[in-house]
């Protein structure tokens, strides 16, 4: 199965982007949400822009995948024991 580009729903601060990105590219999505704000300082603004093209652009994930952290509060279904 191909990857998708997708806005994350389980790894988001804002608008998934970031986490979004990372799972697409495997690159821990903290990073580069620092390389963001970093962007966004050196160049006055403009990669603000990009983040918002991309939060409107980027489709945003349908479901949790397997390979998706838990969200805190879900809790696991318990298999009845024999």
């Amino acid at each position: 199965m191909a990857k998708k580009l997708t806005r994350s729903i389980s790894d988001k601060k804002i608008c998934g982007v970031c986490g979004g990105l990372g799972e697409y590219f495997d690159i821990d999505p903290t990073l580069l949400r620092l390389l963001w704000v970093i962007l966004c300082f050196f160049s006055c603004g403009a990669a603000l822009l990009g983040y918002l093209i991309c939060a409107l652009f980027i489709p945003q994930q349908t479901q949790i995948g397997p390979q998706q952290p838990q969200q805190p509060g879900q809790e696991q279904p318990q298999q009845p024991n024999p």
